[in-house]
C-alpha cells in the first residue's frame, strides 16, 4: 500500500511558515531577528506524554531555544510552557553523569562512579542467575517511557511476567473500561469530533493531559459557539473556560451520570437503531438463577449470541444484518428464559435509586441542574443532529449515502479513573456516550486507529508456565475474559508479584506498579531477588503512602539483609528513587536519544489517520550516560536472549535505533509503519527499510497517513476502513466491533463466585468477586470513604499536576519553577471560614494514615467539601539538584505521604491494594482529610522532613543565578 498524499498539519496559506521571517529594520539599532542558531532539528517533545512536534534551534552543538512544529499533526506549532522550558530540562544539574554503585547504606545517597562495563557486568551477573533458575525472580516495571513494546518483549523473552509500566497508578480503569465497553477510550485512544460537536463533556480532566490538542480543540469549540461542560471538584484551566462547571464531589460521578441516563431513558431519548446496529444491546441473556449458564449469552450451535426476531418470533444470529431484533420482552430459548441486554440496562437504570432526586445531595449537584443537562444531551443529540454527504459501505455490505452523527461528544480522564469505583464510572460514561449514538459518528467521541479492536481486545496475559531459560509463551500484559485466563496457581494464590490478573484484580490490563515495592518487601506473594525500574519515581511522588515505601526500601532482615535484595534503577535525573538504588544506570535526555513512539505502543494518530514518530539525538550527550532501551538491548544480547541474539550468539541490534528500524513483531509489522519496503514506498506492512529513521527525520520527525472521506467514521461497522485496518495490523480479521453494553467476561467471574466453572476463587474472596465484577456498570461508595470516620474526615482531598508541569521533571525545571515552586491546599473560601482559618495559614492535613503540613490558599472554584493541591512540587531535600533552600523542599508538601496504600481490613482481616477491585487502579483520589491550623511555632515550614540525600561523585551544584542564553548574547555582541 503506497502513502499517497501528505499533507501537512496547517495546509492553508495563511498558516504556513513566512518565507522570511526577519523583522524590518526600524532604524533604533535594535536587531529584532538577532541569528539564534546554526540548524534547527525537528523531533518530539517530552516534557509530557502529549508528544508534541518540536523545532529545536542549536546553536554551536546547543540548545538554544525550542518551537512547536506548524506541520505536525499533534500540535500543529502550539507549544506550551513546559515544550518550551526542554531546555532547562535538557541542562538540568540534576542530570546523572556515570553509572554508580552504592557504597552507603540504601537510601544514604553515597555511591562510587564505575564505568558501563562494570555495571553491565554486574547486571548481566546478576540476572543470569535469576533466570537460570526462576525468571519471576526479576520484577522489571517502567514508568512513562513510551516505549513498552520494547520493555514488554524484554520481559517476555527473559521469562518473567512480572512486568508493568506506569498505567495501573495512572489511567488503566479509563483504558480497561473503555476496552471492555467499545473497544477504545479516551485520550490516546480517540478524541472529540473538535470540528462538528456542538456540546462537550469534560469529566477529571486535568491541564496536563494531552493539552496542546485538547486547548487547540477548545478554542474551535469557543469560536463556534458550542457549549462546553466541565464536570470537575476544582475549576482550573479547561474548567475555568466551560460554559458550565458542574463542581461534583470526587468519586460520584458514576451517580452523576446513571441520573442522566435515568432521565434519558425515562424519555425514550436514547438512539435505538445505533445499539441495535453496533451494540450487543439485543443479544439474548440468560436467566436461569443457580444454573451455570445464568447471565451469559444465548448462543446457537456455532457459539454465535442470538438475538429475538420481533417479526419471526424466533431467534437469530445477533450478527443478522435483516434481521428485526427485540429490545425488551422475555423469550424462552431451548426451555431458557432470555432477555435482551437493554432490558436489563432498562431495569437498572430505571430504578429510583438513580433518579437526579435521590442522587443530587451525595453528588453535590442539583436535581434540576442534573435535569437540565440530560434535557440539553438530548435536544443536541436528537434536534441538531449532522449529516455529511459523504457516501459510505457498513460491514455487511450496505451502501449509505450519507454520514449521520449526534454531536455530542466527551472526554475523560484521570479524575474519574483514580477511584476504586473508576471502572464502572469509566463503563458508565460509555454507556452514556453509547445511548446516544454518539460514538465515532459526527460530532462524536471518535477513535484514533489502531482503535477500535474487539471489546475486551486480544491478547491475553501471558506468564501461566514460567520456567528457567525460557520466555513466556506470550507478552506479559493483556485482557483477560474469564477465570480460566487468570494468572494464578491451583490454590488461587497470584502468579505475578503485583498481584495483578488474579483475584484481587482480575481485568489488570496494566498491571500494578503501585504495589510491586510493597509485596515484594513483604514477600507476598513470594520473594523476589531483583527489582529493576526505570524512569518512575517510586520512592516519592509515584506511590502512595510515601513514608512506609521508603522504610519498605531500607527494610532489612534478622541476618541484615535487605528485604528487597537489590535493586537496579535507570533515571536520567538524581530524582528520590535513585539513592534508594543498587546500581544506577544513568539514561540521557530526550533530545540526546531515539525513541520510537509507534503504533505497537502509544501512537500519534488522530481520528483522521493513524501516525507514529520518533525521537532522534539533535545534540551529544556530554556526560557518560546511554540511552536505557539501548542499554536494555545491550543487556539483552549479554544474557543471550531469544530475539536479541543471531544464531551464531552475536548481539542482534547495534542500539535502540537498529532495532526501531529492523525490528518485527510479526512479518513486516515492525515498530515504525512509515516508508516500510526497501524503497520506502509502503505502509503498515513491508521489509525493513535501512533509510527508515532518516525518511522520517526528514519529514520532521514524524509520519501520518491520511484517510479517505468514507473511511473517517463508523469505524466498527465500516467496510473501507475494516480492510485498512486488517491490512496494517490493528484486527486479525475485516469484522464489525461490537459495543460491550453488557459485559460477558465480567459475567464469568461471577459465575465462577457461584461455584461455577474449572477455575474458582478462594472462598474469602468470592463476595468480592460476585460483588464488583458486575456485567452492567454500577455505582458503589469507594473504599475509604466507606471506611472511615466521615464526621472526622469530612473533607475530599485531590491532587492534580498544573500544566506547566508534568510529574517530577516540571519541578526541577528552573524556567517552570518560576511559576510555581510551593504548592498550597486550596480550601473553599466558605470552607475555610468555618474551620477558623483565613488565607496563608498553615495547616496540618490529617488522614487515617498521617499527617503532612503545608499552607493553604483560599478559593471559590472548588466544591466546597473538597481540597486540593498541586501534585509533585514538594522535593525531598538534595534530590533533583536543588539548593537545601528551595521552596519546593521547605515549603512545598506531598499528599502522597498520608494516601494509604492498603485497605482498612475485610472481615477476613485481610488488606487488599487501594485500588479499584476490577482492574487494580491506584485509587489516589479516595482520601479524606481534616485540616487543622497549625500552631505558631509550627507555621513557616512543611512537615514531615526527611534526611538529606548526599550527593553522587562529582555532582555540581545548582547555581545562585541561572542565565542561559547569556553566552549567546556575549557571542553575538563580539561578533559585532
Amino acid at each position: 500500500m503506497n502513502h499517497g498524499p501528505l499533507r501537512g498539519a496547517n495546509s492553508a496559506p495563511s498558516q504556513r511558515s513566512l518565507a522570511d521571517t526577519r523583522a524590518p529594520n526600524e532604524g533604533d539599532g535594535v536587531d529584532t531577528s538577532p541569528d539564534v542558531s546554526d540548524s534547527i532539528a525537528k523531533t518530539t517533545c517530552y516534557m509530557c506524554a502529549c508528544r508534541c512536534g518540536i523545532e529545536v534551534h542549536i546553536k554551536d552543538g546547543k540548545v538554544r531555544y525550542i518551537n512547536g512544529n506548524k506541520d505536525h499533526p499533534v500540535n500543529r506549532g502550539v507549544l506550551c510552557g513546559k515544550g518550551s522550558a526542554g531546555i532547562m530540562q535538557h541542562y538540568s544539574p540534576a542530570r546523572l553523569k556515570k553509572p554508580l554503585l552504592r557504597t552507603g547504606p540504601r537510601g544514604s545517597g553515597e555511591f562510587r562512579e564505575i564505568e558501563w562495563e562494570e555495571a553491565f557486568s554486574i547486571a548481566t551477573e546478576r540476572l543470569s542467575r535469576i533466570r537460570r533458575t526462576d525468571p519471576k525472580k526479576l520484577a522489571f516495571f517502567t514508568g512513562r517511557d513510551q516505549s513498552q513494546s520494547l520493555t514488554g518483549w524484554w520481559a517476555s523473552q527473559f521469562g518473567t511476567p512480572n512486568f508493568a509500566a506506569h498505567g495501573g497508578f495512572c489511567s488503566v480503569n479509563m483504558a480497561a473500561g473503555g476496552l471492555y465497553t467499545i473497544g477504545g477510550s479516551f485520550w490516546e485512544f480517540g478524541e472529540p469530533d473538535w470540528d462538528n460537536t456542538k456540546y462537550f463533556m469534560l469529566f477529571g480532566v486535568a491541564e496536563d493531559h494531552d493539552s496542546n490538542p485538547i486547548k487547540i480543540g477548545l478554542g474551535k469549540l469557543k469560536a463556534r459557539g458550542a457549549k462546553v461542560v466541565s464536570i470537575n471538584p476544582c475549576r482550573t484551566g479547561y474548567n475555568a473556560i466551560a460554559d458550565d462547571w458542574i463542581g461534583i464531589r470526587p468519586g460520584t460521578d458514576g451517580l452523576f451520570v446513571f441520573a442522566l441516563i435515568y432521565e434519558l431513558l425515562k424519555a425514550g431519548r436514547v438512539d435505538l437503531d445505533y445499539l441495535l446496529r453496533y451494540t450487543n444491546a439485543h443479544v439474548l441473556v440468560i436467566q436461569e438463577p443457580n444454573a451455570a449458564d445464568d447471565g451469559l449469552f444465548a448462543r446457537d450451535s456455532g457459539g454465535n449470541p442470538l438475538a429475538w426476531d420481533r417479526v419471526a418470533k424466533a431467534p437469530v444470529s445477533a450478527t443478522d444484518s435483516d434481521a428485526k431484533p427485540a429490545l425488551t420482552g422475555n423469550f424462552q430459548v431451548d426451555g431458557r428464559r432470555c432477555v435482551p441486554v437493554f432490558q436489563l440496562a432498562a431495569e437498572r437504570y430505571l430504578q429510583e435509586s438513580y433518579s437526579p432526586d435521590a442522587v443530587a445531595e451525595r453528588c453535590g449537584v442539583a436535581a434540576d441542574t442534573i435535569r437540565r443537562i440530560a434535557a440539553e444531551l438530548a435536544h443536541v443529540a436528537f434536534e441538531q443532529a449532522i449529516e455529511l454527504p459523504v457516501a459510505w459501505t457498513d460491514w455487511a455490505g450496505r451502501r449509505h449515502e450519507t454520514i449521520k452523527g449526534r454531536p455530542v461528544s466527551m472526554h475523560a480522564m484521570r479524575g474519574i479513573s483514580a477511584h476504586s469505583n473508576g471502572f464502572h464510572t469509566c463503563r458508565a460514561i460509555h454507556l452514556l456516550q453509547v445511548l446516544l449514538g454518539t460514538v465515532d459518528v459526527p460530532g462524536g467521541f471518535r477513535f484514533k486507529p489502531p482503535y477500535p479492536r474487539s471489546a475486551p481486545p486480544g491478547p491475553k496475559p501471558a506468564g501461566k508456565d514460567v520456567g528457567p531459560m525460557t520466555p513466556l509463551e506470550g507478552m506479559p500484559l493483556g485482557f483477560v475474559c474469564g477465570p480460566d485466563d487468570l494468572l494464578v496457581d491451583d490454590v488461587g494464590t497470584p502468579i505475578r508479584i503485583d498481584k495483578a490478573y488474579s483475584w484481587d484484580a482480575p481485568l489488570a490490563a496494566h498491571g500494578l506498579m503501585h504495589t510491586v515495592i510493597r509485596n515484594a518487601w513483604a514477600g507476598d506473594p513470594y520473594r523476589i531477588d531483583t527489582l529493576m525500574m526505570f524512569m518512575s519515581n517510586m520512592a516519592w511522588n509515584s506511590s502512595m503512602n510515601t513514608v512506609e515505601t521508603m522504610a519498605m526500601l531500607t527494610d532489612s532482615d534478622e541476618a541484615g539483609n535487605y528485604k528487597i535484595p537489590f535493586i537496579i534503577y535507570s533515571d536520567a535525573y538524581y530524582s528520590e528513587t535513585v539513592p534508594f538504588a543498587d546500581l544506577v544506570l544513568p539514561d540521557t535526555t530526550y533530545l540526546e536519544r531515539h525513541d520510537c513512539i509507534s503504533l505497537l505502543d502509544r501512537p500519534i494518530s488522530h481520528a483522521d489517520g493513524p501516525g507514529d514518530a520518533i525521537r532522534h539525538p539533535v545534540v551529544e550527550p556530554d556526560r557518560d550516560v546511554r540511552p536505557f532501551q539501548t542499554v536494555l538491548i545491550e543487556l539483552g544480547a549479554r544474557l543471550g536472549l531469544l530475539g536479541f541474539v543471531d544464531d551464531d550468539g552475536s548481539a542482534k541490534y547495534r542500539d535502540y535505533a537498529d532495532y526501531i528500524v529492523n525490528h518485527e513483531r510479526t512479518p513486516g509489522v515492525g515498530p515504525l509503519a512509515g516508508w516500510r519496503g526497501k524503497d520506502g514506498t509502503s505502509i503498515g506492512r513491508g521489509e525493513a527499510n535501512p533509510d527508515q529513521l532518516q525518511r522520517y527525520i526528514d519529514n520532521g520527525g514524524f509520519w501520518h497517513h491520511d484517510f479517505a472521506d468514507d473511511q473517517r467514521y463508523y469505524k466498527m461497522a465500516n467496510r473501507s476502513y475494516l480492510d485498512f485496518a486488517e491490512y496494517m495490523g490493528f484486527i486479525p480479521k475485516a469484522e464489525p466491533i461490537v459495543f460491550q453494553l453488557y459485559s460477558e467476561p465480567m459475567q464469568r467471574f461471577r459465575l465462577a463466585a457461584r461455584g461455577h466453572g474449572r477455575v474458582l476463587p478462594p472462598e474469602a474472596e468470592r463476595s468480592r468477586i460476585e460483588t464488583y465484577m458486575d456485567p452492567l456498570p454500577f455505582w458503589y461508595t469507594p473504599f475509604e470513604e466507606a471506611a472511615v470516620d466521615l464526621e472526622k474526615y469530612k473533607l475530599h482531598a485531590l491532587t492534580q499536576r498544573p500544566m506547566h508541569m508534568y510529574h517530577s521533571w516540571g519541578s526541577q525545571n528552573a524556567w517552570l519553577r518560576q511559576i510555581t515552586s510551593q504548592n498550597r491546599l486550596f480550601v473553599h473560601s466558605r470552607t475555610a471560614a468555618g474551620l477558623g482559618l483565613v488565607d496563608d495559614d498553615w495547616v496540618w492535613i490529617e488522614s487515617i494514615n498521617g499527617r503532612v503540613k503545608g499552607q493553604i490558599k483560599l478559593v471559590d472554584g472548588v466544591n466546597v467539601d473538597t481540597v486540593w493541591t498541586w501534585n509533585a512540587i514538594g522535593k525531598r531535600r538534595g534530590s533533583w539538584g536543588l539548593k537545601d533552600d528551595a521552596a519546593e523542599s521547605n515549603r512545598g508538601f506531598l499528599l502522597n505521604h498520608i494516601i494509604g496504600d492498603q485497605t482498612s481490613a475485610d472481615a477476613n482481616g485481610k488488606r487488599y491494594s487501594n485500588s479499584d477491585p476490577v482492574t487494580g487502579q491506584a485509587a489516589w483520589f479516595d482520601l479524606r482529610v481534616r485540616i487543622v491550623k497549625c500552631a505558631a511555632e509550627e507555621a513557616g515550614f512543611t512537615e514531615p522532613q526527611f534526611e538529606r540525600f548526599r550527593q553522587p561523585p562529582r555532582f555540581e551544584p545548582s547555581p545562585d543565578k541561572l542565565s542561559f542564553g547569556a553566552e549567546f548574547r556575549r557571542e553575538r555582541e563580539a561578533a559585532e
